[in-house]
């Protein structure tokens, strides 16, 4: 069973969520020829105070 872990700075919409979730489950089936029901996508929402670029806090750009 394929999973994917997608981590992404700030907040996204149900909307987003959904369609990342479909292209990404779309790739990932197509690619590694397997079931859509098959894939998991996980995504995980990070403040952007927990996140560095630079050495400098995202929430500080």
């Amino acid at each position: 069973m394929p999973y994917v872990s997608i981590r992404v700075a700030g907040k996204l919409s149900r909307k987003q969520k959904k369609k990342i979730a479909r292209g990404v489950t779309d790739v990932i089936a197509k690619a590694a020829n397997k079931p859509k029901e098959s894939i998991l996508i996980f995504i995980d929402e990070e403040s952007r105070e927990n996140i560095a670029s630079g050495g400098v806090l995202l929430d500080e750009k």
